[in-house]
C-alpha cells in the first residue's frame, strides 16, 4: 500500500504534463536545390489566438532570399517557406536562430544536401548558432542522436505511463528485469525496421493503439490486486514484448520528423535507440529513488497510507490513458 500511495505522489506531479501545452521545438529544414540556393521550411511553435514565438532564422550575411516569404498558422504552428540564395552555398557559413536564448524551447535543423548526404544539428537558448560542416562527424551525430532519443522518451508521458504501469504490477527484481529488456528488445526492432523503411504502419492508429496498452496493463494493476491474476502478472515479458512493438513505431515517427544523415545512418540510428533507453532507465531509476526517499521519510514520520490508496494509481494512469484513446481516435 505505501508503493501505491508513492506511485500516486508521481503521478500527481506528472499531471501538469499530462494537460499542458507541450514546450514544442521549432524546426528548420533546408533543401539544397542548387549549388548555391536552398528551399526552406521555417516551423515555430504557436501560442494560441494565432501568436507565435519570436524566432527568426539568421544566414550568412551574403545570403539573400531569393523569393518572398509565405507563411500561415496551422495546428498552433506558424510555419514559412522561401528560397534562400547563398553565393558558394552554406558550407562554411553560420547559422544564427534570433530570439531563441531568451526562450526554454529548442530547434531541430535539417539540411539535404544535393549529393543526398544530410546534415541534422541540435540548437539551444545555450547554442543558438552552429557551422555548417562540409560532412557531418560520426561524433557529433551521435551525440546529437543521444541527446534527441533522451528528450523524445523523458518528453513522451504515454510511454513512461506504460513503463509505470509495468514497475507498479511486475512484482521480483529478475522479473521487472526480464520485462523491461523484452519491452527494449521490442522497440528496438519496430523502431529499426519503421526508419529504415522495412515496415510502413499508419502514425495516427498506432499513437491510439499505444493509449490502449496503458489502459490494458492499468487495468491488469486492478485484477492483480483484486486476486485475478491476468496476462500481464503470469506472463509479464509476453505482454512487454507486444506492446513494445507497438511503441517502437511511436518511436519511429519521430525519428522520421527529424531525419537520418545519409552518410551515417547505423550510427545515428544506434544512438538515438541508445538515447531512448537511457532516459527510460533515468526514468526508473528516478521512480525507484523517489520511493525510498519518501519511504524513509514516512517511516521517520510514522505516516501509514490509508488500505484504499492501491487504487489510486491505476485508476489515475487508465484514466489518462482513455482519455489518449478518444482523443487519438478521434483525430483519425
Amino acid at each position: 500500500m505505501k508503493r501505491a500511495l508513492l506511485i500516486s505522489l508521481l503521478l500527481a506531479a506528472f499531471a501538469p504534463s499530462v494537460f499542458a501545452h507541450e514546450v514544442r521545438p521549432a524546426y528548420l529544414e533546408l533543401h539544397q536545390t542548387t549549388p548555391e540556393t536552398y528551399d526552406v521550411l521555417w516551423k515555430v511553435p504557436g501560442q494560441g489566438e494565432n501568436l507565435r514565438f519570436g524566432l527568426y532564422v539568421e544566414f550568412p550575411s551574403d545570403c539573400s532570399n531569393a523569393t518572398s516569404l509565405r507563411g500561415e498558422m496551422v495546428n498552433n504552428a506558424y510555419t514559412e517557406r522561401w528560397t534562400e540564395k547563398c553565393p558558394g552555398g552554406l558550407t562554411g557559413g553560420t547559422i544564427h536562430i534570433a530570439g531563441l536564448s531568451s526562450t526554454m524551447t529548442d530547434v531541430l535543423v535539417r539540411l539535404e544536401r544535393l549529393d543526398g548526404t544530410t546534415l541534422v544539428n541540435r540548437l539551444t537558448p545555450s547554442a543558438p548558432s552552429f557551422v555548417v560542416e562540409a560532412a557531418p562527424r560520426a561524433l557529433a551525430v551521435a551525440r546529437t542522436y543521444l541527446v534527441l532519443g533522451v528528450e523524445h522518451i523523458l518528453g513522451g508521458i504515454d510511454h513512461l505511463l506504460f513503463v509505470l504501469a509495468l514497475l507498479i504490477l511486475v512484482k521480483g527484481t529478475r522479473r521487472l528485469i526480464a520485462t523491461i529488456t523484452a519491452f527494449t528488445l521490442a522497440h528496438s526492432l519496430t523502431l529499426a525496421g519503421a526508419t529504415l523503411g522495412f515496415v510502413h504502419v499508419p502514425g495516427r492508429p498506432v499513437e491510439a493503439a499505444i493509449a490502449l496498452s496503458i489502459v490494458f496493463v492499468a487495468s491488469e494493476i486492478i485484477h492483480s490486486r483484486e486476486g485475478r491474476a491476468g496476462l500481464t502478472e503470469k506472463f509479464p515479458w509476453i505482454v512487454a514484448f507486444t506492446f513494445g512493438l507497438l511503441h517502437g513505431f511511436g518511436f519511429a515517427s519521430a525519428l522520421n520528423e527529424v531525419g537520418l544523415p545519409q552518410s551515417a545512418i547505423p550510427v545515428a540510428l544506434l544512438f538515438f535507440n541508445v538515447g531512448v533507453e537511457v532516459g527510460q532507465l533515468l526514468f526508473i531509476a528516478a521512480v525507484f529513488t523517489v520511493i525510498a526517499l519518501v519511504r524513509l521519510a514516512a517511516r521517520r514520520m510514522g505516516v501509514s497510507p490509508p488500505a484504499w490508496a492501491w487504487r489510486i494509481p491505476p485508476y489515475a494512469i487508465g484514466s489518462v490513458a482513455m482519455f489518449w484513446v478518444i482523443q487519438r481516435i478521434a483525430a483519425f
